[in-house]
């Protein structure tokens, strides 16, 4: 299918052909395998694609059974690292409707991410119509409960060639993981390493991106992290070493005495959603929120004095995960005695509340699938 113009504002869509799998799971299985699905470890049956080429533009927007791509060996993608992706989830309210949390952000940052990687920007709309066509199809796939399905959309250039040069043609893809919490028996404080010998990103380069050259150069950092007996690891900057980043693939935020909150900046960290919402939900309860650098000899001092009593990280998955321990290479403290703060969690719920409509939407977060 080609692409349509929308007369009244230029908006761009696709119309998808739906393609239903011929070998989808058996109901049986799926709720055997709904039962305990770990995360991203099962998938559903379908998922949404779109193709770019320089003469065509986007075209062949598709849902159709979940299956493998054939990738030239010369791929560009395989070469050059020529990727970016999302995550984001669909949540059954209690009146078996599906929410969507702010797919219009998650589609913003996608063309973002897409243009800064020198990759064909995908129109937000049909961003999003892949994602709900997506959910659409596979809806029985949605576990009940905490669970959700985590959706993942991504692109990747698939041009033949072995020129070192932006990829003329692409291949725009969703695919769909039930999940179950996060947590089993609630969120836990998680332990973080700080990594001095490894830093994530520089000014200039693809921090804010979410690209997976982004996470693999994290990798080895998080390993080093569990060698030291941690959970996670968290970054400090690329320049002076010293400013607290953000984790492997989440953002943290710092709660002091007076209430106030305090997050790294943007520039050379991932824009996170939860991190913008949970910015929003705080200062409009009135909360001080700050955005700037804090230090690891701060965070350091600060949980010494109390002047300091919260520390968490957040992202899509977790949403919110509370930092009880950071250990460093000259020793470790505890923050909040290594418990989980009424602050992280209180915001935790208010987030998961409006996610699955248990809770009003003052800010339209919301967008309902059905």
């Amino acid at each position: 299918m080609g692409v349509s113009f929308d007369k009244v504002d230029g908006a761009i869509w696709l119309d998808f052909d739906i393609h239903h799998s011929h070998h989808a799971v058996p109901e049986a299985e799926r709720v055997a395998k709904l039962k305990d699905p770990g995360f991203g470890r099962v998938f559903t049956d379908h998922m949404a694609t779109v193709r770019y080429s320089q003469d065509k533009g986007w075209h062949s927007a598709r849902i159709e059974a979940r299956s493998n791509f054939q990738l030239d060996p010369a791929a560009a993608v395989l070469h050059y690292a020529q990727e970016i992706f999302e995550g984001l989830k669909a949540y059954v309210r209690e009146d078996g409707g599906v929410n969507l949390f702010r797919p219009d952000a998650n589609a913003k940052r996608f063309w973002n991410s897409a243009t800064r990687m020198a990759m064909a920007p995908l129109p937000e709309p049909v961003f999003i119509e892949a994602v709900e066509q997506l959910v659409r199809i596979d809806r029985a796939w949605i576990p009940g409960g905490e669970g959700s399905l985590y959706l993942r959309p991504f692109m990747i250039a698939n041009e033949t060639f072995l020129g070192v040069k932006p990829s003329s043609e692409y291949i725009f893809g969703v695919i769909a993981s039930p999940v179950g919490s996060y947590f089993k028996g609630g969120p836990a404080p998680v332990s973080i390493y700080a990594s001095e010998n490894y830093t994530r990103a520089a000014v200039g380069g693809t921090g804010a991106v979410k690209c997976g050259g982004n996470y693999a150069a994290s990798l080895r950092a998080q390993a080093e992290a569990m060698d030291h007996g941690c959970d996670q690891v968290v970054f400090l900057d690329a320049v002076e070493r010293k400013y607290i980043e953000e984790l492997g693939g989440m953002n943290v935020f710092f709660v002091f005495e007076d209430g106030s909150l305090s997050t790294p900046p943007l520039g050379t960290i991932l824009p996170g959603i939860t991190r913008d919402s949970i910015i929003a939900l705080a200062k409009s309860a009135g909360v001080t929120v700050r955005e700037e650098l804090y230090s690891l000899d701060q965070w350091r001092a600060d949980a010494a004095s109390g002047k300091l009593k919260e520390a968490f990280a957040c992202g899509t998955a977790a949403v919110i995960s509370p930092i009880g321990k950071v250990r460093t290479t000259s020793g470790e403290f505890l923050i909040n005695g290594g418990e989980a703060g009424k602050v992280a969690m209180g915001l935790r719920k208010q987030l998961v509340d409006i996610q699955y409509g248990r809770a009003p939407d003052p800010q339209n977060w919301i967008r309902k699938v059905f």
